[in-house]
């Protein structure tokens, strides 16, 4: 097993459309997990999620989060990426990052359906901002 770089890391959670699985804190204190759409901007990862939805409250509640991306095909990799988050509700970054995030995982040609179907109200903009990243490849070697 090694250790990624930062360089390496970030093409990998970057690549493709490699899905993150969320994990937040519920009010009692239960982990909560949920495969998540999210893209790369500078040193934070972003996605979206309803104010309603379990995540969207745990993250209202208490910003802590843990994003993990994974190679489930030999000789593995993963990435858990630690941190705390910041939430908006602006209409035009609602707009514009979901936008982003459904391109990279629908195709450019349909960026705009879904930065139209998930950038309205009821939607968060989550900033996941990393305090600490493990990232290992080669599991298996």
């Amino acid at each position: 097993m090694e250790k990624m770089t930062e360089a390496e890391w970030r093409a990998f959670v970057a690549t493709g459309t490699r899905t993150g699985k969320l994990a937040t804190v519920r009010a009692d204190g239960r982990p909560h997990i949920a495969p998540i759409w999210f893209v790369l901007d500078g040193d934070d990862l972003l996605f979206n999620t309803g104010k309603g939805s379990v995540k969207g409250r745990n993250l209202q509640r208490d910003p802590r989060a843990t994003l993990c991306a994974d190679d489930d095909r030999p000789p593995f990799a993963f990435v858990l990426i630690e941190g705390e988050v910041t939430i908006s509700e602006e209409p035009a970054d609602l707009r514009l990052w979901a936008g982003r995030i459904g391109g990279r995982y629908m195709g450019a040609d349909r960026a705009e359906e879904f930065g139209a179907r998930n950038g309205v109200p009821g939607e968060l903009l989550v900033r996941l901002h990393p305090t600490k990243v493990i990232a290992s490849r080669g599991i298996a070697d």
